[in-house]
């Protein structure tokens, strides 16, 4: 048997409170139906669950199977290989392993990158500060193909984004794109 390091143990009142709750199906809405149908079914889901799943949302399958298959690959590799591309105090992107939930490390591994790069974002957290600074994804080297398969995968989930926000914001009445 092993030891778990006390870093990533939760302390009681922390942890998840497990109870079945029996409910009727998660709303799965479809994007490829009529817009009217949809935005009228993306409101009830708000209203009733405050999330649904969507399905025939345009982000093409095999990209799907590319990103999993890729990033698997990435966090598969020596830990020491995953440091080349380690986020720090200057650039928030790229590996990191050492994250924190109240005050307990998380048993995870993350990459984050943008959408955008460059990016431009605060250079502090101070409300009068108007100064901006430059961030700018970096990349492993390993697995070759990963950095063109994320910025992919980030295009099609930016276009994705967008008309969910466009689907949601009709939903609740507001204007659309086209009017």
């Amino acid at each position: 048997m092993f030891e778990i390091d006390p870093a990533f143990i939760q302390a009681p009142e922390y942890r998840p409170k497990l109870k079945v709750i029996k409910t009727d199906e998660l709303p799965v809405i479809d994007l490829s139906n009529d817009t009217k149908e949809v935005v009228l079914e993306i409101g009830e889901a708000c209203k009733t669950w405050g999330f649904f799943h969507v399905i025939n949302h345009g982000v093409p399958l095999e990209l799907l199977s590319r990103i999993k298959k890729t990033s698997k690959e990435f966090f598969d590799l020596p830990l020491e290989e995953k440091k080349l591309a380690k986020r720090d105090e200057v650039n928030p992107l790229g590996y990191h392993d050492s994250e924190h939930t109240k005050n307990v490390r998380d048993w995870k591994e993350v990459f984050d990158f943008l959408a955008k790069d460059p990016s431009f974002v605060p250079a502090s957290h101070e409300p009068d500060d108007t100064q901006l600074r430059t961030i700018r994804n970096q990349w492993p080297a390993h697995p070759s193909e990963f950095r063109d398969v994320c910025e992919e995968y980030a295009r099609e989930v930016e276009k994705l984004a967008y008309k969910m926000l466009e689907l949601i914001s009709l939903s609740l009445g507001l204007p659309g794109l086209e009017q």
